[in-house]
C-alpha cells in the first residue's frame, strides 16, 4: 500500500506557466464578459502603438511646413487634412501620442506610488502621522486641482516635466486617501494580526499582507486617473502653460485649430479633439476591465 502523505505537507506552488495561462484566461474572461472592455483594449493598442511607432509610421513630417497647402481639408493626401501652416493633422496626431501618453503615464505612476506609500503608512500608524497626512491631502483638495496645477507650472515653468509634476501633485490626494482609508480598515483585520503575532514588522505586514490587497482597487483608480492625466496636460497647453509649439501636441492642436471655427476649417480641431477624447474614454473603460481581471471576487 503507498504511504499516505502527511496532512502538515504544503501544496506545491503553481508552476509559472500555469499561472500565466491563469492571467490569461481571466483576460479573456474580462474581454468575453464586457464587450466595452473589448473595445477599449482595442483602442489601447492603437494608441499604444502611436505612442511606440507614430515616429516612423506617421506619413509626413509632423513640424514640416507647406505654406501652399495650408488649412486643406481632409484628401486621399492628407486624411485628417492640413493646418494653418500646411502641416499634416494625421502625422501630428500620432507623434503626439507619445507626448501626451507619456506624461499621463509618469503623473499617475508618481502619484500612485508615493501616494499609496505615504497614505498605507498614515493609515497603519495613525495618531500624529495619519492627522498630519490627513490635513495635508486636505490643504491639497481645498483647491480647484486645474487652477493648482496651472499655479505650479506657471510658477515653476511650462516644461514637460513640471507639467508631469504638476499633474502628479494633483492626483496624489486620490491614491493617498484611498489607501489611508483601505489599510486602516484592514489593520486590525485576523491575517494582519496573524503576521503580527508571526514576528513580521511593520513594513512587511504593509507590503506583503496590506497594500497587495488593496493593489486591484488602486489600479482601478490608476486607469481612471490616467484619462484626467491626458485632459490636464492638454488643458495646460490650450491655455498656453503646457508644452510649447511647434511641438506636436493634442492639447496645442485644439487651441490652434479653434481660432478656425467661425470660418469653417472644422478638421484643424476636431481630429485631435477625437484623439483626447477617444484615449479618455479608452482609459475610463480599461477600469472595469482591470477590476475583473485583478479581483478574483469577480471570477467566481
Amino acid at each position: 500500500m503507498a504511504p499516505i502523505a502527511p496532512l502538515s505537507a504544503a501544496r506545491p506552488l503553481a508552476p509559472p506557466a500555469a499561472r500565466s495561462f491563469a492571467s490569461l484566461r481571466a483576460v479573456r474572461y474580462a474581454l468575453a464578459e464586457n464587450r466595452l472592455t473589448l473595445v477599449a483594449g482595442v483602442l489601447f493598442c492603437l494608441l499604444l502603438l502611436c505612442a511606440v511607432l507614430g515616429g516612423v509610421a506617421a506619413p509626413y513630417n509632423p513640424l514640416a511646413t507647406d505654406t501652399t497647402a495650408r488649412l486643406q481639408p481632409p484628401t486621399t493626401a492628407h486624411l485628417f487634412g492640413t493646418d494653418a501652416l500646411g502641416r499634416d493633422i494625421l502625422s501630428r496626431v500620432m507623434v503626439a501620442a507619445r507626448l501626451d501618453l507619456g506624461m499621463a503615464v509618469s503623473a499617475v505612476a508618481i502619484s500612485f506610488v508615493i501616494g499609496t506609500a505615504l497614505g498605507a503608512m498614515a493609515g497603519y500608524t495613525g495618531g500624529v502621522v495619519d492627522a498630519v497626512f490627513g490635513r495635508v491631502m486636505d490643504t491639497i483638495m481645498a483647491f480647484p486641482l486645474f487652477v493648482l496645477a496651472m499655479g505650479i507650472v506657471a510658477a515653476l515653468g511650462n516644461s514637460v516635466l513640471n507639467i508631469i509634476l504638476a499633474t502628479a501633485v494633483i492626483n496624489l490626494p486620490f491614491y493617498g486617501r484611498f489607501a489611508r482609508a483601505e489599510v486602516n480598515v484592514r489593520r486590525d483585520l485576523a491575517y494582519v494580526e496573524a503576521a503580527r503575532m508571526g514576528g513580521n514588522g511593520a513594513v512587511r505586514i504593509l507590503s506583503g499582507h496590506i497594500v497587495r490587497n488593496i493593489l486591484p482597487t488602486m489600479a482601478v483608480q490608476a486607469s481612471l486617473n490616467m484619462g484626467w492625466a491626458i485632459l490636464n496636460a492638454a488643458g495646460l497647453s490650450f491655455i498656453g502653460l503646457g508644452v510649447r509649439p511647434p511641438t506636436p501636441e493634442w492639447g496645442i492642436m485644439v487651441s490652434e485649430g479653434a481660432s478656425y471655427i467661425i470660418s469653417g476649417e472644422w478638421w484643424t480641431f476636431v481630429f485631435p479633439g477625437a484623439a483626447l477624447m477617444l484615449a479618455v474614454f479608452c482609459f475610463n473603460l480599461l477600469g472595469d476591465g482591470l477590476r475583473d481581471v485583478l479581483d478574483p471576487r469577480r471570477r467566481t
